[in-house]
């Protein structure tokens, strides 16, 4: 199951960053699609979708690099670094996704600029004292 996973996941993903359309996306996703965000705030499918679709004109030409893909039972963790265009920032990645009867049915992401990991570890050095 977890390789089936792995390739529901990798073929919505390469599908999206490789043709910039989000129907590339959507076929991959159930019609009771949740995305959450930090912060409790969550969107529907249709309302995701728009979002993803807005945020890839600005985004054209974004480098996207996969590190990592790991699938435990009906989850799948991919941590990928992303290089704005026109020399924006680098972001690291992290999205987790819930599968359910072959489709993606949950998605939850984190966003860092990689420029700001350092400052963001300042509870962690506070900790260590």
């Amino acid at each position: 199951m977890t390789i089936e996973n792995k390739s529901i996941v990798q073929q919505a993903l390469t599908g999206l960053i490789e043709t910039g359309d989000v129907d590339a996306l959507a076929r991959f996703l159930s019609d009771d699609f949740v995305h959450h965000r930090p912060g409790s705030s969550t969107s529907t499918r249709d309302e995701w979708l728009a979002a993803v679709s807005a945020a890839l004109a600005p985004l054209a030409g974004m480098r996207v690099e996969i590190h990592q893909m790991l699938a435990e039972g009906d989850h799948v963790v991919v941590y990928s670094r992303r290089w704005l265009p026109d020399a924006g920032p680098e972001i690291a990645v992290v999205d987790i996704w819930r599968i359910d009867d072959g489709l993606i049915a949950e998605g939850w992401e984190i966003i860092e600029p990689t420029a700001q990991v350092a400052a963001n570890l300042v509870w962690w050095e506070s900790a260590q004292r």
